[in-house]
């Protein structure tokens, strides 16, 4: 007998819904080899912190890094310290300084592979202008947070920097700042190039609002540092873009990795085109969706493409949807699964942004997310979702 609840229908009138049966995933028995991927990682809070706008964060670490063991047994690597861990919304320097070291310590416990966001976020942006004063003090708050992803062992993802979008002029500007951070890192990053639909203080980021102005400045500081990147992950859900960045970057000595991090068009992306060519994966949607993506990445490696395609097909209005405009509070559908999923206690999040989506948007993740088979247990999560309307003054 399926679990049955109510939810508010289109209309905002309460309809009948029956819950499906979770999808058959299963957990790799290897490495998964034929693409690299990460998931990135959220945070819970504590559930007595005060976790208001504004609050220091208050990280309740077992709950935090069972999630990142989580990921790992299904054969994923985590990205932390990211956006999904609400960098520049919550997470202050001191919490995420922590969450840096402490993640990658269960990384190394484990064998799993993990990558750390080192930004600039630490930066009062007050008082900071354009100039060589600006720019200076750029690049020694980057040095700052590099020192300590890289001496925590964990890889490292040079973040997109709102400072150095506020005090950069042009495309020489990022030049000069990129050039001389990756001139002294140790081993390859993976560069971040965030779109203003995540983040709008990252417009016209590169130096340009001209997309092409601005892909040919981020290439050409790849190419020029071949050998100190990794990889560059491009948020800026645009697929065409995606897919001529990926050949260009093939023709770039030691052909530097496109990590996707388009969260609407992962599945076609992380799939095979006509030359054979695929972007890796850096995506937020892994950490709502790493059962069936771990599964679509084991059939990848056997070389079923067809069934991989499939099952991220599903998916994928579940993705569009938890990242669907304002892009930037895709976090906090995140989090809903989490708890519906029982992997936290609460659901709640640091900054109090368990508040940054509606009672209808969470009413289509739950839908979607069950039509995908990711609600793994649909007894559970029902109980919740009553749980959760009943607070917010839904009438069952």
């Amino acid at each position: 007998m399926s679990t049955t609840l109510r939810l508010p229908g289109p209309d905002g009138r309460p309809e009948t819904h029956s819950l499906g049966a979770p999808g058959d995933w299963t957990r790799p028995t290897a490495p998964i080899s034929s693409r690299v991927v990460f998931a990135a990682a959220h945070v819970v809070p504590q559930p007595l912190a005060a976790n208001v706008p504004g609050a220091p964060a208050e990280i309740d670490w077992d709950t935090t890094l069972g999630l990142r063991h989580e990921l790992w047994g299904w054969g994923l690597g985590v990205a932390d310290a990211m956006d999904t861990a609400q960098r520049g919304m919550g997470l202050d320097w001191a919490a995420t300084t922590e969450l840096i070291k402490r993640s990658a310590a269960e990384a190394a416990s484990v064998g799993g592979r993990v990558a750390c966001g080192a930004g600039t976020d630490h930066l009062d942006l007050t008082g900071l202008a354009p100039g060589p004063r600006g720019l200076q003090t750029v690049i020694d708050a980057y040095r700052d947070q590099l020192d300590v992803v890289a001496g925590s062992g964990a890889q490292v993802i040079m973040m997109a920097s709102r400072a150095l979008a506020a005090v950069a002029t042009g495309p020489d500007d990022y030049a000069h700042v990129y050039g001389t951070l990756l001139d002294e890192v140790d081993a390859p990053v993976i560069l971040h190039w965030l779109g203003p639909m995540f983040d709008p203080a990252l417009a016209g980021y590169w130096g340009s609002d001209d997309l092409a102005t601005a892909t040919d400045t981020v290439l050409s500081i790849i190419a020029d540092h071949a050998d100190k990147v990794d990889g560059i992950k491009i948020s800026l859900l645009d697929a065409d873009h995606e897919r001529d960045v990926r050949a260009r970057l093939a023709a770039v000595p030691g052909a530097p990795r496109l990590y996707t991090g388009d969260d609407f068009n992962y599945p076609e992306l992380l799939d095979d085109d006509a030359d054979g060519r695929h972007s890796d994966a850096l995506l937020g949607v892994f950490a709502a969706i790493f059962p069936a993506a771990s599964t679509a990445l084991q059939a990848w490696d056997a070389g079923d493409g067809a069934r991989a395609r499939s099952i991220m097909d599903d998916t994928r209005e579940l993705g569009r949807t938890l990242f669907e405009a304002p892009t930037f509070y895709y976090k906090t559908g995140i989090a809903f699964l989490s708890w519906l999923n029982g992997r936290q206690p609460g659901f709640a999040m640091v900054g109090g942004l368990h508040a940054g989506r509606s009672v209808p948007h969470l009413a289509r993740v739950f839908r979607l997310a069950d039509a995908a088979g990711l609600l793994l247990d649909p007894e559970l999560a029902a109980d919740r979702m009553r749980q959760y309307l009943r607070v917010q003054g839904v009438p069952a």
